[in-house]
């Protein structure tokens, strides 16, 4: 069995652009906020069921890759 990989879109038709995870309207954002803020994965995939499981894993190295990007 294969494994997928989700990954991080911006697409103009979804939240006007705004990075969300692939297959959700749930902004990348809002998830590394949650983490930041101390929010147990527990709480963050409550707080949004449709989030893949790897949603997080891809949401803090999408945020590793920007920082590198802009350093």
């Amino acid at each position: 069995m294969m494994r997928t990989i989700t990954k991080i879109v911006c697409d103009p038709c979804i939240l006007g652009g705004v990075a969300v995870v692939e297959g959700t309207r749930v902004p990348v954002a809002n998830v590394l906020a949650a983490i930041h803020a101390g929010a147990s994965t527990w709480e963050v995939f409550r707080h949004y069921p449709s989030l893949p499981l790897d949603g997080i894993e891809v949401c803090l190295a999408w945020e590793r890759e920007e920082q590198q990007a802009c350093a």
